[in-house]
């Protein structure tokens, strides 16, 4: 997705709920900015749960992306029957560089 494309409504919902984490993550920074629990009363605090709702957030995208990966990968591989999934490789290693005296 690019970043200048603008997602309707639907579109964002749609994605947060097939990404439940980030829709979590997304429902704690707005508690934090509505200040829910009612125990931010320094921009400080709020600045700092913040920042660590973000940070979780973009390590939760990245592992929801990655998933995405493999999976679109694994649907590529079984569409194609190119790849051998498990078994030993044929290889029986480098061989060496030169023998010693």
């Amino acid at each position: 997705m690019k970043e200048s494309t603008i997602l309707s409504d639907e579109a964002i919902l749609r994605g947060l709920n097939a990404n439940p984490q980030i829709k979590n993550r997304i429902a704690s920074m707005l508690a934090v900015v509505e200040d829910a629990a009612g125990d931010l009363k320094e921009a400080d605090a709020a600045e700092m749960r913040l920042i660590e709702e973000i940070r979780r957030m973009g390590q939760e995208a990245m592992q929801a992306w990655a998933n995405r990966q493999i999976e679109i990968t694994e649907q590529e591989v079984r569409r194609g029957g190119q790849v051998q999934r498990e078994g030993k490789k044929n290889s029986a290693g480098t061989p060496p560089l030169a023998i010693s005296a």
